[in-house]
């Protein structure tokens, strides 16, 4: 992008260079929160890639991941009532999506237990 705003014709201004630049940052940027989101499952966590949110939750935190006919990408039900966007599996990879949730939920079963307190 640099190098284009250096060999742009010689009646651009400065101010023309610079914005050209700019709108290529913000392209770059735009572009990068839009390849950021995932889903990673480690043994005792869960972690959350949304644009700009990142959100780590332990495996007792979840009760259930859906993702009902037409949504773009599934949620997880989480234990305090509340709902959170998982948009690193998206609707419109089809098998992938169904696939990625089932191996998800098959760890969710195995991990996200909560122990029975001792007595």
């Amino acid at each position: 992008m640099v190098i284009l705003a250096a060999v742009l014709p010689a009646d651009w201004r400065l101010q023309d260079r610079v914005g050209l630049v700019m709108m290529g940052l913000v392209g770059v940027a735009a572009l990068h929160l839009l390849a950021r989101p995932r889903l990673t499952a480690a043994e005792n966590r869960v972690t959350v890639v949304n644009g700009i949110r990142t959100h780590v939750l332990e495996w007792p935190e979840i009760i259930d991941i859906r993702m009902p006919v037409g949504e773009p990408w599934p949620s997880i039900d989480l234990a305090d009532g509340s709902t959170l966007a998982v948009m690193g599996i998206q609707s419109n990879d089809g098998e992938l999506a169904q696939t990625n949730l089932a191996q998800f939920r098959a760890l969710l079963h195995e991990r996200g237990e909560a122990e029975e307190p001792e007595r």
